[in-house]
């Protein structure tokens, strides 16, 4: 009996720390923080990663590696601005080979549950200026925030995922792509990237 007892309070104290879930990535946190405000908040959850990872107009070398949501492992990014240093959005990914119709629709689904419809719906068909790789986002502006739900099916079409760009080494081509993007409402529109136009 006693085995039992301390092998369910283990799981306990060990579960929210192997499978996150999407509110255990964000709540707690605020706009503007700096990296070790958020290495206080999340402890030993946290991985520091030894190299931080660029996107753009921002870096993340902290990350939460098992955020569950709709049963799918997430991987959560938290990208600083690189001007101030301060939290700027928080980005969950899914590991490419594990990116599938399924597993979108299993995170749809968890957002749809936890926020109601979304407000935005947006499609991008596949075609030269998306490197034949169809896109479909869900949008929801909540409490300030602006979560995006964006999924992106891969393509044997395009060149830019083939080696030195030849085709005749086989398929090739981009990866599929299932991110969550969760931002403050003033830095990311709550609706529909506007198309690029035609030259």
């Amino acid at each position: 009996m006693r085995a039992t007892l301390i092998a369910a309070l283990l799981c306990l104290l060990l579960g929210p720390a192997h499978a996150a879930g999407l509110a255990d990535a964000w709540e707690g946190t605020y706009w503007g923080e700096p990296a070790s405000a958020l290495l206080a908040h999340f402890g030993a959850r946290a991985t520091v990663l030894p190299q931080p990872i660029d996107f753009g107009d921002s870096y993340a070398q902290i990350v939460l590696r098992r955020v569950v949501v709709g049963g799918v492992p997430l991987i959560a990014f938290f990208q600083l601005d690189k001007a101030t240093g301060g939290l700027k959005r928080i980005q969950l990914e899914r590991q490419r080979h594990g990116v599938t119709p399924p597993a979108a629709r299993a995170v749809l689904a968890a957002l749809e549950a936890a926020y109601g419809a979304p407000d935005a719906l947006c499609g991008v068909r596949p075609g030269p200026a998306s490197g034949y790789q169809a896109a479909a986002e869900r949008v929801w502006a909540r409490d300030g925030n602006v979560i995006r739900a964006i999924f992106r099916d891969t393509t044997i079409e395009a060149f830019e995922g083939c080696l030195a760009g030849d085709p005749s080494v086989g398929p090739c081509g981009l990866t599929g792509q299932l991110l969550v993007r969760i931002s403050p409402q003033g830095a990311d529109a709550a609706g529909c990237p506007v198309p690029g136009r035609a030259r």
